[in-house]
């Protein structure tokens, strides 16, 4: 059973199918109404049309063999049945008779020629083994078949009725294919656009042609579009502004605290703040930074990633698992994936020490798998970062890809700006990718990325 609706699933996920195919009943349905209307319509005038061509059959043939005189009727056998495929038999009581099938024009046909020839009027699809539509009547005393072919009183009004509905089906199908497509191509296009919106890009204005529903719709989603566009320009100006202003004074700061005479402790506390005010700054203008896909080209993350992780080995309190599959490629910019793991690397060093030692220890994980969701074919690069530290509570999670936020105290001295992650998920969703995050089940915070 539930193999059977996980191959549904395309018909329940797909409004283009259920539309198309809710088409297709409703045009089935009514063309089945119609031929079913057509052929009852056309029994009772059609049973009429065969009876009397069967009764003036009938009424000719024996008027024929009656009024003709007994040496010529041999011959007006032989030319009726060469001529007309009409064949004459004597009726006798050994004939071996198969009962003609019934259907219900046959029955109409039967009834009205009995009416016409006599309730003794006998019907059948073989006399002694030939096949044929063979009809009795009486000529004086004497009982006689009259033989016909079968198809001489079939007529292919039927066979018409069925083409034209097949044909008119066809062609109805074809119609319900671009309905379909035409109904629910604003919604592909407004999904679309709606994922490149999700990825950070900025998508093409929707058509705001067509019926009033949909202009409304692509109109409302054209102006959020821009809206955000200018929002995100806004903020983009103002924290680059605000970052930049402010370098000044903290490199006149780092000057000044050079002259001072003061403490060696307490010159290097300050320097320290100054450090970590200067740290913060560089995150703004990292998340305010656009990105622009002209610059992607294709570069080997594999490479990438051994690089900055062989580095971080170097320090003594710090302790490597790495299992990273050479020559993977991605497209994109380098220095946002350098920058992207480098956040990854200082949140941990926040918040991902042992407790107890302080030492921190990391475990990489990048290799190429297939995504069975999408095809057999597609493939896309895992990268898994996991920490071996306290964690974070399950509810708390979500808040940590917000800007501006951290978690919770009890995690660490955390002091940071709270960007770390945003700028890693920014990152991560302009480059097509995915980010989870979640707290591993032997302890630690797990970090999944995917990139096609």
């Amino acid at each position: 059973m539930r193999k059977y609706l996980q191959g549904l699933a395309w018909f329940q996920n797909s409004l283009f199918w259920r539309t198309f195919f809710l088409l297709a009943l409703l045009v089935t349905a009514s063309l089945l109404t119609w031929f079913v209307s057509i052929k009852l319509l056309e029994r009772k005038p059609r049973a009429q049309q065969l009876s009397n061509q069967i009764v003036s059959i009938v009424t000719i043939t024996s008027a024929a063999l009656t009024h003709s005189a007994e040496d010529k009727r041999r011959e007006l056998l032989i030319d009726l049945a060469r001529n007309e495929g009409i064949r004459i038999y004597l009726l006798e009581d050994s004939d071996q008779v198969q009962k003609i099938t019934e259907t219900p024009l046959l029955t109409e046909v039967r009834r009205l020629v009995q009416q016409k020839l006599g309730k003794q009027t006998q019907f059948a699809n073989s006399v002694n083994g030939e096949d044929g539509f063979w009809l009795s009547f009486q000529i004086d005393e004497d009982q006689f078949w009259l033989r016909l072919e079968a198809d001489r009183l079939q007529t292919e009004v039927g066979l018409q009725f069925l083409g034209w509905a097949i044909s008119s089906l066809i062609l109805a199908l074809i119609g319900a294919v671009f309905i379909s497509r035409r109904i629910n191509q604003p919604l592909t296009n407004l999904i679309i656009a709606t994922r490149q919106l999700s990825r950070g890009r900025h998508p093409k204005p929707l058509s705001e042609n067509g019926p009033k529903e949909i202009r409304e719709t692509n109109a409302s989603f054209n102006q959020m579009v821009d809206d955000l566009a200018r929002i995100e320009s806004d903020r983009t100006v103002i924290l680059a502004g605000i970052s930049h202003d402010l370098r000044t004074p903290l490199t006149r700061l780092q000057l000044e605290l050079e002259m001072a005479n003061l403490e060696v402790d307490t010159r290097e506390a300050m320097q320290a703040d100054l450090r970590q005010m200067d740290s913060i700054i560089q995150q703004f203008l990292d998340y305010a930074k656009p990105l622009h896909e002209s610059t992607f080209s294709s570069f080997n993350l594999s490479k990438l990633i051994d690089k900055i992780f062989s580095d971080l080995a170097k320090s003594s309190d710090v302790v490597i698992e790495a299992n990273i599959e050479p020559n993977l490629y991605v497209t994109g910019i380098e220095i946002e994936f350098q920058r992207l793991f480098d956040n990854l690397i200082q949140n941990a060093i926040r918040y991902g020490r042992d407790a107890q030692t302080h030492q921190l220890k990391l475990a990489i994980l990048c290799k190429r798998q297939t995504n069975a969701a999408k095809s057999a074919n597609s493939n896309e690069i895992y990268v898994q970062l996991r920490d071996f530290g306290s964690g974070i509570d399950d509810a708390q999670i979500p808040r940590l890809l917000r800007p501006f936020t951290r978690g919770e105290i009890a995690r660490s001295q955390a002091n940071g700006s709270g960007l770390g992650l945003a700028i890693v998920e920014r990152i991560v969703k302009r480059h097509g990718g995915k980010m989870h995050i979640r707290n591993h089940v032997q302890g630690g915070l797990e970090i999944q990325l995917m990139f096609h």
